[in-house]
């Protein structure tokens, strides 16, 4: 749930799995569905050393890290894709897929083990049986996101990876992971990984030095040097405003420049996104510019805020009820009986009493709107 307490849904758990030591590598919680770029971000987890903060209260260190040689998946078409091949190739790492499922033991018998040890302790679980899908689990859930990523992390650091696998004898994960180090990994920096991992497109420069890309129209510093070539482009899906633009080489790909979406450049704006304002406005039968893009983007925003200070306001007189009930419920009430002596007597009263104006709350009629739905209505999504 989020921090007013709304129901999102349930997470994805993608896991980067060791196969010598069995050792969790990395992972990525999240409420995206299974995907290329999913399977990248967990791949970037276990490629790059792990430090948390002292809010993770970890009693021992996630040592785990490094390029894998070979990463093994399923054939899923999230682990099939062109895109995760030219992660692969670039990184060095040698792409296998497992021919049937039941060769896949290794990444699933840690999802069991998270099962039983872990998720089903924790309120909210869905089970597996279709009797375990009801609404008890939501009425149940109380996690944020960012809580059960501390609670998932504190248990795979201080417990499964120091917990020892049947079937590598009486060593425990990280001894062997330890034991089997013996050279010191070489390191990724998180800029050169991230470049990596980005999508790649090849677009061509049109004279006065820019391109088109998702609809929209980028410039970039000495890019009107290669008017008329083809480029390759690198993006962040989740972040389309910027581009990053290189030239094919013999030696490999040189970086030529950064490429903003012109007018765009202080807004975020996902692949999707701009997708979805695309398709809108030629419903519309509005011309697609960078302008017309901006506009969306805008009032999108403006949208996003009125909906959070909505909720905020909602919050913010819910708590006020709330704690003008509390107090009125243990107001002591003066009773004075026949002798004329007045007596303090503490008695839990059925409604709240406002007893001056300071404790008056005004609470407005809040229209709450579902932030999804109103995506879909606009066709953002």
């Amino acid at each position: 749930m989020d921090q007013s307490g709304e129901v999102l849904g349930r997470p994805w758990l993608t896991i980067v799995v060791d196969s010598y030591s069995r050792c969790m590598m990395g992972l990525h919680l999240g409420f995206d569905a299974p995907s290329a770029w999913v399977a990248c971000l967990a791949l970037r987890h276990a490629i790059l050393p792990k430090q948390y903060s002292s809010s993770y209260e970890l009693q021992e260190s996630w040592e785990t890290y490094g390029v894998p040689q070979y990463l093994y998946t399923d054939q899923g078409k999230d682990f099939t894709s062109q895109h995760l091949e030219q992660v692969a190739t670039e990184l060095g790492i040698g792409l296998c897929s497992r021919p049937q499922p039941s060769e896949g033991g290794i990444v699933e018998r840690p999802f069991g083990t998270f099962n039983r040890e872990f998720f089903s302790s924790l309120p909210g679980y869905v089970g597996s049986k279709a009797s375990e899908r009801s609404s008890v689990a939501e009425r149940e859930a109380c996690l944020t996101l960012m809580q059960l990523d501390r609670l998932l992390v504190r248990y795979i650091v201080d417990r499964y990876n120091q917990g020892i696998d049947g079937r590598m004898g009486d060593q425990t994960r990280i001894g062997r992971w330890e034991a089997g180090a013996t050279m010191p990994l070489p390191l990724l920096s998180d800029r050169e990984l991230d470049i990596c991992l980005m999508r790649r497109e090849r677009r061509q420069v049109y004279r006065g030095g820019y391109l088109q890309f998702a609809n929209l129209s980028y410039r970039g510093e000495h890019l009107a040097g290669y008017s008329g070539e083809e480029v390759i482009i690198r993006y962040d899906p989740w972040d389309i405003t910027t581009v990053w633009v290189y030239q094919q080489t013999r030696q490999g790909e040189q970086f030529v420049a950064r490429a903003h979406a012109t007018g765009l450049e202080t807004e975020t704006l996902s692949y999707r996104e701009a997708q979805a304002i695309s398709r809108r406005l030629r419903r519309l039968g509005k011309a697609i510019t960078n302008e017309s893009v901006l506009l969306e983007v805008r009032d999108r925003d403006a949208v996003v805020e009125q909906l959070r200070r909505e909720k905020r306001r909602k919050q913010t007189t819910g708590k006020a009820k709330k704690q003008t009930s509390m107090k009125n419920k243990h107001q002591p009430e003066e009773t004075v009986p026949a002798n004329g002596v007045a007596d303090a007597v503490t008695e839990e009263v059925d409604e709240a009493v406002i007893e001056s104006e300071e404790e008056l709350v005004v609470v407005e009629d809040v229209v709450v709107r579902d932030y999804e739905e109103w995506k879909r209505d606009r066709g953002w999504w």
